[in-house]
């Protein structure tokens, strides 16, 4: 007899495909993020295209000193990242996308990051409640 599998449910699946830096969109969806995890609930992002530039090891804990503030300490990307999946242990994901991840030359993620095939990007929509796409085509 087979054993059935049991695809894992998410709350919310969010779908960016925004080059960070280029407007707001990666700020709203994180903050997005949050909101629906302070309710107790759970997200999954999928990465797409550039996005997948915010994940990459290369960025370091920090970024670089703000010439307005330079004794502020401020957190790279990545970082924003890894403290956002150690505080929400089995309610937040990050996806990156392999193809989208080695079309830009992307291939170094941080080690929380989970390297997903475009292939299972319908199952991915599947194991969702709720799925919103933020930054356009």
């Amino acid at each position: 007899m087979a054993a059935t599998i049991t695809q894992r449910r998410w709350d919310l699946l969010l779908v960016v495909t925004a080059a960070p830096h280029s407007n707001d969109v990666i700020t709203s969806a994180l903050r997005l993020a949050q909101a629906v995890l302070d309710e107790g609930r759970s997200v999954r992002l999928w990465a797409c295209g550039y996005a997948n530039m915010l994940t990459q090891t290369t960025h370091g804990e920090t970024k670089l000193i703000n010439t307005r503030d330079p004794q502020g300490v401020y957190p790279s990307s990545s970082r924003i990242v890894r403290d956002m999946l150690a505080a929400n242990p089995g309610r937040f994901a990050w996806i990156a996308c392999t193809a989208c991840s080695a079309e830009r030359g992307a291939t170094q993620h941080i080690s929380e990051v989970r390297l997903r095939s475009p292939m299972r990007f319908v199952s991915t929509i599947e194991g969702a409640d709720n799925t919103v796409f933020i930054g356009g085509a």
